[in-house]
């Protein structure tokens, strides 16, 4: 049986690009979602204890596959010190438009999985990423996450349960979730999405993980 081409292969770059240079992006709302207003608004991040001493720095937020760009803006318009990442070139074409010239955060073309980091961050906001990677990459986003958090850093954010097998979006069920992100994790908060994306609808839940 011949492999299939690139832009039919979720964990290529092309499968990606396709997508955003045809406009085929369910997944993207346009705007900052509900859920993350209020998680700003009323539950910053925790800091790690080697940043401790500094409480009056900016947070640290990492936003991979961050696509066209509207939810790292709106960290980055509340202050916070945004890394957005996508490994898609057309996502980021587009989110060099969203994010305009007050862009104070840092943008990057790169892969989550090798992408250098300076420092651990103190927030990795998830949505529509880890639904988006095939299923044999989920053990690497678990130990990569952990990687990147900073002890007491959260990651926050959307998560599509769904027993469907097919995908993007590829749904996961809360007892393969847990068993990615523990023992390094804890859930702080677990709730249902009200006014989901029509790809979503009724099958994802805003969550809080906090890294130990």
């Amino acid at each position: 049986m011949s492999e299939k081409p690139a832009c039919q292969r979720p964990e290529l770059a092309d499968f990606w690009d396709h997508r955003f240079r045809s406009g085929i992006t369910p997944w993207e709302a346009g705007a900052a979602p509900p859920e993350l207003r209020q998680f700003v608004r009323t539950c910053a991040p925790a800091t790690g204890a080697a940043v401790a001493t500094q409480p009056r720095r900016r947070p640290r937020v990492l936003v991979p596959g961050c696509g066209s760009g509207f939810d790292a803006a709106y960290l980055d318009r509340q202050g916070w010190q945004v890394t957005a990442l996508d490994f898609s070139a057309a996502a980021i074409e587009l989110a060099r438009s969203s994010v305009g010239d007050t862009w104070r955060g840092t943008l990057l073309a790169a892969d989550f999985f090798s992408f250098v980091a300076t420092e651990p961050f103190d927030l990795i906001y998830e949505r529509a990423f880890l639904c988006a990677l095939p299923r044999h990459l989920w053990p690497q986003y678990g130990h990569r996450v952990a990687e990147l958090l900073a002890t007491g850093g959260q990651l926050a954010g959307y998560f599509f349960f769904s027993e469907e097998l097919r995908g993007p979006p590829f749904g996961i069920l809360p007892e393969q979730l847990a068993a990615l992100l523990t023992p390094g994790f804890v859930c702080r908060e677990d709730r249902a999405v009200s006014d989901s994306l029509p790809v979503f609808a009724g099958r994802e839940r805003w969550q809080i993980w906090q890294r130990l």
